[in-house]
């Protein structure tokens, strides 16, 4: 526990430093390797259940997926006479998500189709693949399109900016409420064969916890408040089946951690499992409540 405690107290301020002061290509570039570390876990423990995948491929595309989604975000939109539309941005223009994801699938295959290995793992291969994109590098890299949230403006003018720290929050919230209530209330088992020590006290406990960071947070946001926690009860059930779908590739390796980069916490899919799928909900959210 004091690993651990130690652990965050480093991590915590740094994270928090970048996302209110640094500039937007720093957090995608950071986001990015975190997505990258925590795919090379995936990988290793997909290979220890026998499903070698084409590894570089998928982490350069995976790359690409980030340098896209902060691509999309320098989009500038001007309304001109007659209904016309002005799209303005040089980023934008060298890749696009869709332009990634054709990339990689086409890749993918042509690898399949080229590469030495027998031919029964070929279809192993592209599929321990595709699944590390789609669930690990694509969920989190909406982490980067929050930030790049303008609208509604709020205090300070930060608005993507404070949905970040909001959604960092309303995790690692969670994330500690469950684990000292599940530790001494805890009696009913939440999920025994995927994560024997998850109980639904602790489950309940870290639901409450979003849901009181949605309401430190709406104030400061200038938004209602019942939004605000929409979102973040959305996102918290988000991120607590991430939890449990990592505890799922685990348990299928057989392995306690996804890897030993954070000590105390484990690896950085440890680390990050119940970002990957909070971060995409709350951007589209965010998105649909705004625009209603």
């Amino acid at each position: 526990m004091l690993v651990r405690i130690a652990t965050g107290a480093v991590l915590i301020p740094l994270v928090v430093v970048l996302v209110w002061w640094g500039p937007p290509e720093a957090l995608a570039a950071v986001a990015a390797a975190v997505a990258l570390m925590a795919l090379w876990e995936f990988f290793t423990l997909g290979e220890r259940e026998g499903l070698p995948g084409f590894r570089k491929w998928t982490m350069l595309c995976a790359a690409g997926i980030f340098y896209a989604q902060y691509a999309a975000g320098t989009i500038e939109t001007h309304s001109l006479a007659g209904g016309v539309l002005l799209l303005r941005g040089g980023a934008a223009a060298v890749a696009s998500l869709d332009l990634v994801l054709l990339v990689f699938v086409f890749g993918a295959a042509s690898i399949g189709l080229a590469t030495r290995r027998p031919l029964q793992d070929v279809l192993p291969a592209i599929a321990i693949s595709a699944a590390g994109l789609l669930f690990v590098a694509l969920p989190f890299s909406y982490l980067v399109r929050v930030f790049e949230i303008e609208t509604p403006p709020v205090a300070g003018g930060h608005a993507g900016r404070t949905l970040v720290l909001f959604t960092l929050a309303l995790v690692w919230a969670g994330d500690i409420m469950a684990y000292f209530v599940g530790k001494s209330l805890g009696r009913m088992p939440m999920a025994p064969v995927l994560s024997p020590k998850k109980t639904w006290e602790g489950a309940i406990a870290n639901f409450v916890a979003s849901l009181l960071v949605a309401v430190f947070f709406a104030p400061r946001m200038q938004v209602e408040t019942i939004d605000l926690l929409v979102i973040a009860g959305l996102a918290n059930i988000a991120g607590q089946a991430g939890d449990l779908i990592e505890s799922a590739y685990k348990r299928g390796a057989v392995v306690k951690d996804s890897g030993t980069l954070l000590p105390g916490h484990g690896g950085m899919l440890d680390r990050i499992d119940s970002l990957i799928l909070a971060a995409p909900v709350v951007w589209v959210a965010w998105n649909f409540l705004a625009g209603r």
